[in-house]
């Protein structure tokens, strides 16, 4: 059964699979550094993949629509910003009535769009290195969006961790109070962390219409929000640990699809549920007091903040 599964292919496909969950897990990890929780995260994703395929299909090229796509995930953010910072809604409310009105809005827009086929987005090249036996495939013959994935994840644990710019995010996340008793513009703050965890979003959803399934379906995103943020709790909100999550995720994907093909006696649809049955268990997990604890979440996670308080 396995002898037919080339391991080289299966873990160059799982680098791609979770290439989108990876990026707005790593979105939706620096908003919640910062003391805010954006369930809206599969509503970004799919209006990335929207805005992203039909700038590339209108422009021809794909670095525009990756572009439009970041652009598309950071303007249905910027609604969740206005209204959980300035209007001070519900945050869990206010991200999941976000992730419906994305999927309603992206089906809107897309309908126009079904049957067409993007732009391709080539393979970087690498020369003779793409040659070397497994190493090739594994680490030399995939398209630029993967290398810049993990280049986010390193850029965002270096920000947070040596940056001044990351302690201040940090301290905001962990008492906003503090924080603004020392001067700083927490809701400022929070605004531009729920943009750029929109645009990586947006990013992560226009890479599934542009690359790993280049067409437009409505749903083409099929939950990697909801995983994305069970990746963040998951990780304990560490960088390195959401890379490790993202393939952890992608690989259970790819290889129920891998062990399908080759005929395997086990069903497909347990491997199939296996992600999102540890998403829910992770949801429920950090939806109590005692386990967010447990998982050393930031302090202020979910909580609004007025200045006047």
């Amino acid at each position: 059964m396995f002898g037919s599964i080339d391991p080289a292919l299966l873990i160059a496909s799982l680098m791609v699979n979770a290439v989108p969950i990876m990026l707005a897990a790593t979105g939706e990890l620096v908003v919640e550094k910062s003391g805010v929780l954006n369930l809206g995260v599969e509503g970004m994703m799919i209006m990335g993949a929207i805005c992203g395929f039909a700038v590339a299909v209108v422009t021809g090229n794909p670095y525009l629509g990756f572009i439009g796509g970041a652009l598309g995930g950071a303007a249905l953010s910027a609604i969740f910003a206005v209204l959980t910072q300035i209007l001070q809604t519900n945050q869990v409310a206010t991200g999941l009535a976000l992730t419906l009105f994305g999927l309603g809005l992206s089906s809107l827009i897309g309908q126009s769009y079904v049957g067409e086929k993007p732009p391709a987005t080539g393979d970087v090249a690498f020369g003779p290195l793409a040659e070397i036996p497994f190493a090739g495939t594994v680490l030399f013959s995939h398209d630029w969006m993967v290398y810049v994935s993990i280049l986010m994840v390193a850029a965002v644990w270096w920000v947070l961790r040596y940056s001044r710019t990351g302690l201040v995010l940090r301290a905001v996340g962990e008492s906003h109070e503090a924080a603004h008793a020392l001067g700083y513009k927490v809701t400022r703050i929070r605004m531009l962390a729920i943009f750029f965890g929109g645009a990586l979003a947006g990013l992560g959803g226009a890479y599934v219409s542009l690359v790993r399934v280049p067409q437009w379906t409505d749903g083409i995103t099929a939950g990697a929000g909801w995983i994305a943020l069970a990746i963040v709790v998951f990780a304990s909100w560490k960088p390195w640990r959401v890379m490790i999550g993202a393939y952890l995720f992608g690989g259970v994907t790819v290889l129920q699809l891998n062990l399908q093909a080759a005929g395997s006696a086990i069903p497909a649809e347990y491997l199939s549920m296996a992600p999102y049955l540890i998403t829910i268990l992770v949801l429920v997990i950090i939806s109590s007091g005692r386990g967010r604890a447990s998982l050393d979440a930031p302090a202020s996670l979910g909580q609004n903040f007025h200045a006047s308080r």
